[in-house]
């Protein structure tokens, strides 16, 4: 407070008029009081100026604000009118794969059954589907092209899943014709015995999300296929050009003792060094010497089928080769237990002998009715 007085002395004017001498004194006190109201009015002045300042920079703010947000709505309409035409051209894109994809399936594979059968459990969204494209094209018309394809897709997987199903149904009606159980048949599709491998999703992140119908579909497809390789396993090729049947499956008279005994096969009587065939598609499991067989080779067709032929002159293959049906294999000959050039051949099911006879009269005919009828290519 006295450094304040200090600023603001007690001064004292002298003032002349009319010959009369008059003294003005101006304390301290006095003289605060009007610095202080300057003072007061130079800050209140200093605010209102930057108030009146601050204002216009808030309204210049402002319209840029608003500026830009029009110029990001009109971008952004743009942006969206750009997603529309684009939409409409990835769905073009689209409905030509699909068509794509369809030509193809008729062209290597025949039409695809639409007409629903009693007993069938394939599910038929066609009217669901139907449904789905008029309200999306009544809520969000420019997504109308893409349900449109997502209901022909639909369909598509459907039909093809008919497809699959009947032909399984044919496959296993004509195992049961040759005495097969078409469920043996499938013990592949479930056997996890020896399997590994780091996880490649097939479609990554559609664990829930992915249409059952679809993963029907995949079932659907994969009992087609086991099956149909179950049925390339069964033994349909006559085994050698052979001059005739010289013994049959089943009790016979035993050709060194004479006593009753099995034959486990058929002997086909051949030239010696005639070419011997593999019966269906395998593998080679054994090519070697067996006692009483001579010269033999096995070949395993899958889900517990095995053929075997015996008494061979020559090896015409090797254990792990993959052969089909009537590749040569072997030469007739007359090694192991044998009275002359034949070849024995037996068919086995999961270790036991059957009557290979059935097999090779029957299987001709059921494949033969089994086969997919593909369209002739123009």
């Amino acid at each position: 407070m006295a450094r304040i007085r200090a600023w603001f002395p007690e001064r004292e004017f002298i003032m002349r008029t009319d010959r009369r001498v008059r003294y003005l004194r101006i304390s301290s006190r006095l003289q605060m009081t009007i610095a202080a109201i300057v003072a007061t009015l130079l800050i209140a002045w200093v605010l209102t100026m930057a108030a009146v300042a601050i204002n216009s920079l808030l309204e210049r703010h402002n319209a840029m604000a608003l500026l830009n947000r029009e110029a990001k709505v009109t971008k952004a309409e743009s942006r969206i009118a750009a997603y529309r035409k684009n939409v409409d051209a990835v769905a073009d894109d689209l409905d030509q794969r699909q068509a794509f994809i369809e030509k193809m399936v008729k062209t290597y594979v025949g039409d695809l059954p639409a007409d629903a059968r009693a007993g069938e459990t394939v599910s038929d969204s066609s009217k669901e589907a139907s449904k789905t494209v008029d309200k999306v094209s009544a809520l969000v018309p420019e997504a109308a092209p893409l349900a449109r394809i997502e209901a022909r897709q639909l369909a598509f997987a459907e039909h093809l899943t008919r497809y699959a199903d009947r032909r399984s149904a044919v496959a296993a009606t004509a195992m049961r014709r040759l005495g097969l159980n078409p469920n043996q048949m499938l013990t592949s599709m479930d056997d996890r015995s020896a399997m590994g491998g780091p996880l490649i999703a097939l479609i990554p992140g559609a664990k829930g999300s992915f249409d059952q119908r679809f993963r029907r579909l995949g079932l659907s497809l994969a009992r087609m296929d086991a099956l149909q390789r179950g049925l390339e396993g069964i033994p349909r090729v006559i085994p050698a050009a052979a001059q005739y049947i010289s013994s049959n499956f089943g009790y016979r008279s035993d050709p060194f003792e004479g006593s009753a005994a099995f034959h486990a096969g058929l002997d086909f009587k051949a030239p010696l060094g005639a070419p011997i065939y593999s019966a269906a598609r395998g593998t080679v499991a054994f090519a070697g010497q067996r006692p009483g067989y001579g010269n033999c080779v096995e070949i395993d067709h899958g889900n517990g089928l095995l053929t075997r032929y015996a008494h061979m002159s020559a090896f015409r293959t090797r254990v792990g080769e993959s052969v089909r049906p009537g590749q040569v294999i072997g030469a007739v000959g007359s090694t192991g237990r044998s009275t002359g050039p034949h070849l024995h051949f037996e068919v086995r099911l999961n270790g036991q002998a059957v009557n290979p006879r059935p097999f090779l009269e029957v299987a001709p005919n059921v494949f033969e009715k089994t086969r997919i009828n593909r369209p002739a290519l123009r």
